[in-house]
């Protein structure tokens, strides 16, 4: 273990460790905490100086001062009136291990280097210097009109949150409001004189009890971020509660924007939230809605670390539930519709449809400024030409003529053969609008032939008497075929201007993610299945005897081309052949451009991922070369040292002109022994890191009782330094026992060399909710610790920090520790000792009997 002070240390140029007591109220002792951790630890030996502190007259606060070293403060003056502020430069030029620094929202007074006292601190953060400091819960920057509003008073003294998040530790001094009223009461939290500061009000029950709750849930949320970090560092993805996704479904009309922020203030409400948005295209690539606002929304999304999602359906309702149901989610936010009349007249929009549709989370249907405004939403361009609009084209080209025939029968009046003939006229415009040309042209013939029987002489005769009366038949059926082909042109190139405008959006999303990065293979073929409506996407490469997958998503994808519903060429990758595999269904020749698009981006995703192998096979070089130059300078200087002992000793006993004594022979037998011994581990330290580079190291894992390996594992180690606490109920640990005595013995042997007192080394199973019993293994000393910017770089070959000096080994025995214990599937990590020190922590599975696994059987463990 590596010293966590001294002047190579420092001067590395490591941040500092920070710790903030967070309180709800002034009084509640956020000064006294700090005071007392800085007496604590300087009882314990650690170098602790007060940067400020500001007692406010509270006796018991200041007698935790003594014995406390005290930078003095800069005087500033401002308007005649003097104000104390804390000396950086005296504390930077002191250069203690730990500073304590009260007050950190504190404005600083003119002539100072920094405006606000968290610069201050910030700057000695940076010099290595510990800081602990103190804040109340109404100085951070979120929650000053919060608290405002409860309290009427505005603090002008705030700290953005982003500083405090920057904390490595963060503890709540809590106190009910009761307590802090009566020492408030007993003049312990104002002295006599500045008991009458406070504004009126400020500590009634109602207001400290309502600071309270703020301060315990804002670090409620920071040890949920915590937590966080923990399940993902120790990949458990049970879940430990029940955790929310939240899907916003957009249309791409201006009232996406509200349905995001909504949909956001949920989530953060919630808690840790997924954010899902969702925008459904029809199966022929036509969307409604404006791009730009898409863009605008899906930037808006990414901004608060939300997803946007793109998905195919002609049924918007069956969609979002689908895609709801796919991703677990326990919220849908839906818009109220712009279609007020037609949802009138359809029973209900998209979102009575959702709400019909069973689904097993809540649905939020929210109101805006645009619900009703129909008329100025993009309507779906290609509806004219679909299948249910020719359907109920083809019913008004059945059904109404006959009924417009009753009805002009009917009544008895007689407008005459023109006025009848316009009638059909504006019936067949109808049918043009809804089925298109081909219905139109039947509702106009079938027009013409029921105008001719019942409202042309001679009556109910297809005989057309005048030639007047023929001219006006063949006129309308003429005008109505002409207005049903001019009809059904507008709605196909209304059609064709639609996909064009669908194809562009998509070309453009697809150079958006392209400029953003997005190469890699997954996302880019999970947008291909999401575009184009399919059930799976897969990308093959040619091999000599088959197809090679490179890369899949989706249920069942294609092992083979000719299992495809659609295949596109990629340009093919060092000469071979590479084909984009569709399966779920056949595309129309007008979506093959598009897919040409997303091939042509496949196949820089494969050039992309090559070039990043080969980079990483050079990084894996230059590694190689730089464990060589250091492995040069070990043999040069760090192996030479117990050579040189081993053959001056032996050289020694071999003269025949000098006479040697027992004790002074045993003595030389003892440093050639001692030098042999570590000529040996040097040497085994440098085989196990040169088996870890070159990927040797094969582990034959089995069920091994740790207090078994723990004894071998010491037997280089004096008696008495280490502290052995392993339960016999403990399980056996999945592990090479060989790898493993090996592990524990670096470390062991490292603990031992730089803690002041005994080392211990305790283990426990840890459960509740992981993803299998796993065994935790620790090291304890009792030495001056780590800085915890120094912790990963002490895991990497060849590194001594601080002043430990050559021929004390070439720095390998952690590296090759965590190499073995990676290679058995566990880690190893670097923690605080409390009370001062360093722990290494081993977290391997635990075995059970029967287990057994090995990357290699025929190999045998190191």
């Amino acid at each position: 273990m590596i010293p966590a002070r001294d002047e190579a240390a420092l001067g590395m140029g490591g941040r500092g460790t920070w710790r903030i007591y967070l309180g709800a109220a002034p009084g509640v002792g956020k000064t006294y905490a700090m005071l007392n951790e800085g007496r604590r630890r300087a009882e314990r030996g650690t170098d602790v100086v007060v940067g400020f502190a500001e007692t406010h007259g509270r006796s018991r606060t200041a007698e935790q001062l003594g014995g406390l070293e005290v930078v003095p403060p800069r005087r500033t003056s401002h308007g005649g009136t003097w104000s104390a502020e804390m000396d950086v430069d005296a504390v930077l030029a002191r250069r203690p291990e730990v500073a304590l620094v009260d007050e950190l929202a504190h404005a600083n007074g003119p002539g100072c280097r920094n405006a606000r006292r968290w610069e201050d601190i910030e700057e000695l953060l940076q010099a290595g210097i510990d800081v602990v400091s103190t804040l109340n819960i109404q100085h951070l920057a979120s929650l000053n009109d919060v608290v405002e509003s409860i309290t009427g008073v505005r603090h002008g003294e705030t700290v953005p949150d982003a500083v405090v998040r920057r904390a490595d530790q963060i503890e709540l001094v809590d106190m009910t409001a009761e307590a802090l009223r009566r020492r408030l009461a007993h003049g312990n939290v104002h002295a006599a004189d500045q008991a009458g500061d406070a504004p009126p009000g400020y500590f009634r029950t109602g207001n400290l009890n309502a600071l309270r709750e703020l301060a315990l849930l804002w670090v409620a949320d920071r040890v949920d971020e915590g937590l966080a970090r923990y399940r993902d560092q120790h990949g458990i993805t049970e879940p430990w509660e029940a955790r929310e996704r939240i899907v916003v479904a957009l249309s791409g009309g201006p009232e996406g924007d509200a349905l995001i922020r909504r949909a956001a203030r949920m989530g953060a409400r919630a808690g840790r939230a997924d954010l899902l948005a969702v925008r459904v295209v029809r199966s022929d690539g036509l969307a409604e809605g404006s791009p730009a606002a898409t863009a605008r929304q899906r930037a808006l999304v990414e901004s608060i670390d939300g997803t946007f999602h793109q998905v195919v359906g002609d049924d918007v309702a069956v969609a979002l539930v689908e895609f709801a149901r796919a991703v677990d989610a326990t919220q849908l936010v839906l818009g109220s519709g712009r279609r007020a009349g037609r949802r009138r007249l359809s029973g209900g929009g998209v979102e009575a449809a959702v709400t019909r549709e069973p689904s097993g989370f809540d649905v939020h249907i929210v109101a805006h400024e645009h619900a009703g405004d129909g008329r100025g939403a993009v309507r779906r361009s290609g509806s004219a030409l679909s299948r249910r609009r020719r359907g109920a084209g083809w019913a008004l080209a059945v059904a109404g003529p006959p009924l417009l025939t009753a009805l002009l029968a009917g009544t008895g009046l007689q407008f005459g053969l023109v006025t009848d003939i316009l009638f059909y006229l504006a019936l067949t415009v109808g049918v043009a609008l809804a089925g298109g040309l081909w219905p139109a042209v039947a509702a106009a013939v079938l027009g013409s032939l029921l105008a001719n029987w019942f409202f042309t002489p001679p009556f109910h005769t297809l005989t057309i008497a005048g030639r007047d009366n023929a001219i006006a038949l063949a006129i309308f059926i003429g005008v109505a075929a002409a207005v049903a082909s001019v009809v059904d042109l507008a709605a196909r190139r209304s059609r064709q201007a639609a996909r064009s405008g669908a194809e562009a959006e998509t070309l453009s999303m697809l150079a958006t993610s392209v400029l953003r990065g997005e190469k890699a293979l997954p996302a880019l073929l999970e947008r291909v299945r999401e575009t184009f409506g399919v059930s799976s996407v897969a990308l093959l490469e040619r091999t000599g005897d088959g197809w090679r997958t490179l890369g899949s998503t989706g249920p069942e994808p294609c092992s083979d081309p000719d299992e495809a519903d659609v295949r596109a060429a990629v340009a093919p990758e060092r000469g071979g052949e590479t084909v984009l595999a569709l399966r779920g269904r056949v595309l129309p020749a007008a979506d093959r451009r598009v897919l040409s698009a997303f091939a042509s981006q496949a196949a820089a995703a494969l050039e992309w991922r090559r070039l990043a192998e080969e980079a990483a096979g050079a990084r894996r070089l230059a590694e190689g070369n730089r464990i060589r130059t250091a492995l040069l300078a070990a043999v040069s200087h760090d192996l030479r040292t117990p050579l040189a002992s081993i053959k001056a000793g032996v050289s020694s006993l071999r003269q025949t002109d000098v006479d040697w004594d027992p004790e002074d022979e045993a003595e030389l037998l003892a440093t050639i022994e001692e030098s042999a011994d570590k000529l040996d581990g040097l040497i085994g330290n440098l085989l196990d890191m040169s088996r870890l580079q070159t990927g040797a190291v094969s582990p034959l894992t089995q069920p091994v009782p740790v207090e078994q390996v723990v004894p071998p594992a010491l037997q280089g180690v004096p008696a008495g330094r280490v502290e052995v606490d392993v339960p016999e109920t403990l399980p056996p640990v999945l592990a090479d026992p060989g790898l493993l005595e090996r592990a524990l013995a670096n470390v062991v042997e490292n603990a031992v060399r730089h803690s002041t007192g005994a080392v211990t080394l305790s283990a426990c199973a840890l459960r509740g909710g992981l993803p299998r019993e796993e065994v935790e293994i620790r090291v304890a000393d009792r030495g001056p610790g780590v800085p915890e910017a120094a912790r990963e770089q002490i895991f990497a070959p060849f590194q001594r920090l601080g002043d430990s000096p050559r021929g004390d080994g070439v720095g390998l025995g952690l590296a090759v520790a965590r190499g073995f214990t990676e290679a058995m599937g566990g880690t190893l990590q670097a923690e605080d000792t409390p009370g001062g020190g360093l722990t290494m922590v081993f977290t391997l599975p635990a075995g059970a009997a029967g287990d057994s696994a090995s990357r290699d059987e025929g190999r045998r463990p190191l």
